[in-house]
């Protein structure tokens, strides 16, 4: 993990706000730029941003889709390190997510993924909105105490052009039906998870497996991918059918 005593600078800060199209290639360019720097000593780490406005969280922007995915599971279930994080604006540092018992549900169904630590650290923001900056590893131990407090820095250094670009753009105003479909849609990622775990198998088997006890019984397959992340097992067998 990158030592330097300062990841960022405020100018480089303003020149990327300045310099980006748009609000999303802002953010994108914030994730880009933190996974860059946490990752300069050739470890891999990927980095995404969350924004909570009204209670909805999103992963404003990622350094890759394996990041937003893992972002984006966790709010299917409604807890996880980056929620705790953003929520209770505390640091949350996980040195192997293996032998981690927090959010054992959530825990659980990223357990096939090439993560091995996370660290989650709240960007300070405006009232009406809650931020944080979200690091997965894919080495155990990734995050020493002299890292966590860099990552720290560098979130709070990060605070205010966040603050500044999120007055400049207005909150996306989301139909109901939209907002809906997105947390319908992160419901069903965390279903599918769990359903990776259970079943040994891959993403589209999974989702296979929803789309047939969807087909079977005549339900959405948002209602079956509900009762998935709520229950305990995997309620439905290989062929669709209630175990």
């Amino acid at each position: 993990m990158a030592s330097n005593d300062a990841l960022t600078t405020a100018d480089e800060y303003q020149d990327l706000l300045l310099e980006s199209p748009g609000f999303s290639e802002f953010l994108l360019g914030l994730a880009t730029l933190s996974a860059s720097r946490l990752g300069a000593d050739g470890s891999t780490v990927e980095c995404t941003i969350t924004v909570e406005r009204d209670r909805a969280p999103s992963t404003v922007a990622a350094s890759s889709v394996e990041g937003q995915r893992l972002d984006e599971t966790q709010y299917g279930f409604g807890s996880g390190p980056c929620l705790t994080a953003l929520r209770q604006q505390r640091t949350v540092l996980i040195d192997d997510l293996a032998n981690d018992q927090r959010w054992g549900r959530y825990m659980a169904s990223i357990a096939k993924a090439d993560v091995r630590s996370v660290l989650a650290v709240p960007i300070p923001t405006d009232p009406s909105a809650r931020a944080a900056l979200n690091s997965y590893a894919h080495t155990t131990h990734a995050f020493d105490p002299a890292a966590v407090a860099l990552v720290e820095d560098h979130a709070a250094s990060m605070s205010r052009i966040l603050r500044l670009a999120l007055r400049l753009h207005a909150p996306e105003v989301l139909p109901g039906k939209l907002r809906a479909a997105l947390k319908s849609r992160a419901v069903v990622d965390a279903a599918v998870s769990l359903v990776m775990l259970q079943t040994r198998g891959g993403r589209d088997g999974a989702l296979e497996l929803l789309q047939a006890a969807a087909s079977s019984t005549n339900r959405r397959i948002q209602e079956i991918a509900r009762e998935i992340v709520e229950g305990t097992q995997l309620p439905y067998s290989p062929d669709g059918s209630k175990r």
